[in-house]
């Protein structure tokens, strides 16, 4: 595995797991959207271009290019429908007055 390959995956990886701590550590669906989805986008594209490296020019590396095309089209989408359906039901951030 090339060098570069293993620093892009270590990298998606660090991000990864700093979206899996703020899903178990920030207090409301709210923030906790906020962290996963920068996170995760950072962590999905480090960790699939690190795939993309490694694999090197192949049929792989077109399908995990287009992964990640879908991937950075449909994030910012789930995030906003889930915040969206959160607000709806009658969810408050935390630190908002209740009225």
């Amino acid at each position: 595995m090339s060098v570069l390959a293993a620093a892009l995956i270590t990298l998606g990886l660090f991000f990864l797991v700093v979206a899996a701590v703020g899903m178990v550590r920030l207090p409301d669906v709210f923030t906790r959207s906020h962290a996963v989805a920068l996170t995760d986008a950072l962590g999905a594209f480090f960790l699939l271009t690190g795939l993309a490296v490694y694999h090197g020019f192949s049929t792989n590396t077109l399908r995990i290019l287009v992964v990640l095309g879908l991937l950075y089209i449909v994030n910012p989408v789930i995030s906003h429908a889930t915040v969206r359906a959160a607000l709806r039901s009658g969810e408050r951030p935390v630190g908002e007055d209740r009225r």
